[in-house]
């Protein structure tokens, strides 16, 4: 049993996967297996709840039978706008939670350790969040997010229009975990058909 706070978790699925003709991109297939139930599978072992932020009809993902919270602010893309969803979520539904972990829905190799390094990353470096990191890049959308944050977040997204993750994280405290990147990067995310294409490969590596 891993040691860290109790930790639910959202998976950004709203992607519109453009450079693969539309659609979600989190249900494509890599060795027969949506791409969605790998992320869930990655992320079932270390958080205690997970749910999806995905907007339009929550129906086509009703089959993970996992809770669909849509973005709380009107007309907003991007993924701040998701996590906030997710905050707001677990401010209603958990108030035990004093963190989420956010993950991309197009991420199928994440971590097996990515909750507990962060939070351990976190707690060391008295952080207020933490996100994680592979050579020598940082990807925002994977990381701990603080719920006592959310009403920042939100005057952030309404009042200052700001839509960069890293903008909005440059104010706070942050603490930058970074895993190895062999035998792959845990981090890769499939944004093409080559892409697919090479997570098939990948997946091998991975343990299928």
């Amino acid at each position: 049993m891993t040691e860290h706070p109790s930790t639910p978790a959202v998976i950004l699925a709203g992607g519109l996967a453009r450079r693969m003709g539309g659609g979600d991109k989190p249900m494509r297939e890599i060795g027969g297996t949506t791409i969605l139930d790998r992320v869930i599978a990655r992320l079932a072992p270390q958080c205690d709840r997970i749910i999806l932020n995905a907007n339009g009809d929550p129906a086509r993902f009703a089959s993970f039978g996992l809770p669909v919270v849509p973005d709380t602010v009107a007309d907003f893309p991007g993924p701040l706008a998701g996590i906030l969803a997710a905050l707001d979520w677990t401010a209603a539904n958990r108030p035990d939670a004093a963190f989420i972990l956010s993950a991309a829905g197009d991420c199928p190799f994440l971590p097996r350790d990515l909750v507990a390094r962060l939070h351990r990353a976190r707690a060391e470096q008295d952080a207020q969040l933490a996100v994680a990191a592979s050579e020598g890049q940082s990807h925002p959308v994977i990381g701990l997010w603080s719920v006592a944050l959310r009403e920042e977040l939100r005057h952030a997204l309404v009042v200052e229009n700001i839509r960069k993750i890293d903008r909005w994280t440059a104010r706070y405290r942050l603490a930058t975990v970074t895993w190895p990147t062999e035998p792959l990067d845990p981090f890769f995310n499939a944004n093409t058909f080559e892409d697919i294409a090479e997570a098939d490969r990948l997946a091998a590596l991975d343990g299928g």
